[in-house]
C-alpha cells in the first residue's frame, strides 16, 4: 500500500474555475429579484381589485332588495278581495271597510278592519290576509237567520231583524226578502243592548234545532208557523209556536222533536177530517197523551179528536198578531 502524502493543500470553492465575473452575477441576480417583486405586485394589484369589486356587488345586492322592499310597502292597496260562504257583498264590505285613499299594504291595521267587519253581527268569523304588492284578502264565514222579530224606538217605526242559531241579533244585509218572509217571528224575549249592539238572546239553541228539524221533516206544518215565543222557555222548558190560524201548538224541550212532529201531524190530519171545529191548543210537551183543546170547546186528548161532532161551524180565520218590541234609547249602529 502506497503511504498517503499528507502534504497536499486542501481544495475549497475559490479553486472552482468561475465561467461570469462577480459583477456580470450581481446584475443578473438584480433583475431576477425585481422580476420577483414586479409579479407579486401585480398579483397583489389584482387581488385587491378582486376583493373590492366583490364588495361593491354584494353592497349592491343588499341595496336592491331593501330598495324594492320599502317601494312595495309603500305601494297603496288597489284591490280588495272577498271570499264569503254567504250573501255579502263587495260593495258592503267597500263601505265597511272605509280603507282612506292611498293607504299602503303595510299601514293597514287589520285587528281593527276585522272589528268593524264583525260588529255587524251577520259576521261570525272573519280573516283579512295581506298580497303583496297591493292585495287585501278579506275571507268571511255568515251567521244564517232562523227567526225574525219586530223592534222599535220610540216614536219610530218599528223594523225588521234576525235572529241566528247562536242568538245573535242582527241586522240583515243581502237576503232575499221573499227568503226572509219565511221566517217565523221571534216573540217572549227581551233585548238587552251591548254598546250599539244586542246581548245574545239566551236559550236559541233549542229553538233552532226545532225549526230546523220542522223545515227539514215537516216543512207542510213549518210554513203555518207564525210567532214563536221564548216566554216560558227558562221557567217551563216550553217552545210555543202561534200558526197563521191562531192555533197555538207547545213543544217541550225534553221531548224528541222529530217525535212531537210526528204526534202533531197526526193529530192536524184527524182535525182536517172534521173542519167544523178549529183547533186552539194543543200541547205535545206531556208525553204520548196529547191534550187537545178547540175554539170553543173543553181540552180533550188526541184520541178524542177523530170522534168528536158538533153542530157545522166555518174554520177560524183568526190571525196571531206579532208585537214589536219597545226599545228604548236605541241607536242604530
Amino acid at each position: 500500500m502506497t503511504p498517503r502524502n499528507t502534504n497536499t493543500p486542501a481544495r475549497n470553492w475559490r479553486d472552482i474555475p468561475q465561467q461570469m465575473s462577480p459583477r456580470t452575477m450581481s446584475q443578473e441576480g438584480r433583475r431576477r429579484v425585481m422580476m420577483s417583486v414586479l409579479k407579486t405586485a401585480g398579483f397583489a394589484a389584482v387581488l385587491g381589485g378582486l376583493v373590492w369589486g366583490g364588495f361593491e356587488v354584494a353592497g349592491t345586492f343588499r341595496e336592491a332588495p331593501s330598495k324594492k322592499s320599502d317601494a312595495i310597502q309603500a305601494a297603496p292597496v288597489k284591490d280588495l278581495v272577498l271570499m264569503t260562504d254567504g250573501v255579502l257583498e263587495q260593495a258592503w264590505m267597500n263601505r265597511t271597510l272605509a280603507l282612506p285613499r292611498n293607504t299602503s299594504l303595510m299601514a293597514l291595521d287589520l285587528y281593527q278592519l276585522r272589528n268593524r267587519l264583525l260588529a255587524s253581527g251577520q259576521v261570525r268569523t272573519a280573516t283579512l290576509t295581506r298580497s303583496f304588492p297591493s292585495t287585501l284578502t278579506v275571507s268571511i264565514s255568515e251567521r244564517a237567520p232562523v227567526a225574525r222579530l219586530s223592534a222599535q224606538d220610540k216614536d219610530e217605526s218599528p223594523r225588521t231583524l234576525l235572529v241566528a242559531r247562536d242568538g245573535v241579533v242582527y241586522e240583515g244585509v243581502g237576503y232575499d226578502a221573499s227568503m226572509v218572509k219565511t221566517l217565523p217571528w221571534l216573540a217572549g224575549v227581551k233585548l238587552t243592548r251591548a254598546g250599539v249592539t244586542f246581548q245574545p238572546i239566551a236559550g236559541m239553541e233549542p229553538v233552532a234545532e226545532l225549526l230546523a228539524k220542522a223545515k227539514m221533516e215537516a216543512e207542510h206544518l213549518y210554513n203555518t208557523w207564525k210567532v214563536v215565543s221564548l216566554e216560558h222557555l227558562q221557567s217551563d222548558g216550553e217552545i210555543e209556536v202561534a200558526t197563521k190560524n191562531a192555533t197555538k201548538i207547545t213543544f217541550g224541550v225534553t221531548e224528541d222533536f222529530f217525535r212531537q212532529l210526528a204526534n202533531l201531524d197526526a193529530i192536524l190530519d184527524a182535525a182536517a177530517a172534521h173542519p167544523e171545529k178549529s183547533l186552539r191548543e194543543i200541547n205535545l210537551a206531556v208525553g204520548p197523551q196529547v191534550p187537545v183543546a178547540f175554539a170553543d170547546a173543553i181540552p180533550a186528548s188526541a184520541e178524542q179528536v177523530a170522534g168528536r161532532s158538533a153542530a157545522p161551524v166555518a174554520p177560524s180565520r183568526a190571525t196571531t198578531s206579532v208585537p214589536a218590541l219597545i226599545l228604548p234609547n236605541f241607536s242604530h249602529p
